[in-house]
């Protein structure tokens, strides 16, 4: 099978990395000689990485090579199935490099898109065939991180979104399908788990150590909030949460956090400016979190019940299946439980009270419960039991 990819950059080089892997034939196609250069340097260093830890040996690390041609014509992906684009967030730069794409490539080519928030129908409108765009998300890094989510846009043919979940599918990915959506799933879904902990350090609840310490310790997520927040860098995760927000109509469940502007503002986007909500710098001492386990709990399950309701109402909207949104949260951003499930385990009465609690409290439409956990607590189902 022959795999072109769209930019070189990280994104793009792990995709191809997995798909020579996987034994297709792939070109890597960037109008940047020097990246190019830099992709194929960066690659070689993965790879004896790999054999150093005994995962692959010299002969597979020249067969994953040799499945890789690096160009810098659009036109030499023509004899492509497949085209995945993993370039800048940018809805034209999209669309144009979609709309050139098209003239090269064949008929039935299947012309994907990596973006982890634009309008997959915005992005297939650029084509005189429209039907065969959809969405390939894949998360970083792509070689290591074992969910694609494959997104179809309401032009996208039957036959495309099924060739494409059996080709990401043989790449042993683990694929979700998600609507066309802002942030389809798992941008979505895992809003919550930045947003109400941004919220909780704003109200003077706890600091940033203490909520890391909380959802740690007794969530049992290998990063905090905030850890996170600065390895993805604030500037990006800030800049996705105002896209969310905004691409749903200014839903103040999804409202961003001055805290998080004013940092982004400021330069303190977390590990790659040597300084967030952490300071990374090599004299830094980490600030201890306050070790009360009354309010750990108080912060997990406030953080918990959020995170449960958006992916409640995600599968209330039909975004996905239960097993995909679960799926998504496992697999894509590492949770330690699939939060359907967790709803399941904590009982859908406490997640409906919890929220009603913090509704009353409030009165913001930020707590809002779901629809599909209000009528689950009434009938007395649950998600998987």
């Amino acid at each position: 099978m022959n795999v072109g990819i769209i930019g070189s950059g990280t994104m793009g080089s792990g995709i191809a990395q997995v798909a020579a892997t996987a034994g297709c034939t792939v070109k890597l196609y960037d109008t940047n000689q020097a990246a190019l250069d830099k992709a194929k340097a960066s690659l070689d260093k993965i790879l004896n990485r790999l054999i150093q830890k005994g995962k692959i040996d010299t002969r597979e690390k020249t067969r994953i090579q040799s499945n890789i041609t690096y160009v810098d014509s659009l036109n030499d992906l023509r004899d492509s199935n497949l085209t995945i684009e993993a370039i800048i967030e940018n809805l034209e730069i999209k669309q144009n490099v979609f709309t050139e794409l098209e003239s090269y490539v064949s008929d039935d080519c299947i012309i994907a898109s990596n973006t982890s928030s634009l309008s997959i129908a915005s992005i297939a409108a650029s084509l005189q065939k429209p039907e065969r765009c959809i969405g390939i998300h894949f998360f970083n890094p792509a070689p290591l991180m074992k969910l694609v989510e494959v997104i179809p846009s309401i032009q996208t043919s039957h036959e495309i979104l099924e060739r494409s979940v059996k080709i990401i599918s043989d790449w042993n990915k683990v694929v979700a399908v998600a609507k066309d959506t802002p942030g389809f799933i798992v941008n979505r879904v895992a809003r919550p788990f930045y947003g109400e902990s941004l919220r909780i350090y704003e109200e003077g609840i706890a600091d940033f150590a203490t909520i890391d310490w909380s959802l740690k310790t007794l969530g049992g997520f290998r990063m905090g909030p905030f850890e996170l927040m600065d390895f993805i860098g604030n500037d990006i995760n800030y800049t996705v949460t105002e896209t969310v927000f905004t691409a749903f109509y200014f839903d103040p469940r999804y409202k961003p956090a001055f805290t998080q502007k004013r940092f982004a503002e400021a330069g303190y986007l977390g590990r790659k400016s040597g300084k967030g909500y952490y300071d990374y710098s090599d004299d830094a001492v980490k600030p201890k979190p306050k070790e009360d386990k009354a309010l750990a709990e108080q912060i997990f399950n406030r953080v918990l019940v959020m995170l449960i309701n958006e992916a409640a109402d995600a599968l209330f909207l039909n975004i996905a299946s239960a097993e995909d949104i679960d799926n998504a949260m496992t697999k894509g951003v590492n949770y330690p439980k699939g939060l359907l499930a967790w709803a399941d385990e904590k009982g859908i009465v406490w997640c409906v009270d919890l929220l009603d609690d913090l509704y009353n409290e409030y009165h913001e439409d930020r707590y809002r419960c779901s629809p599909l956990l209000r009528k689950m607590n009434k009938e007395g189902r649950t998600f998987f039991n």
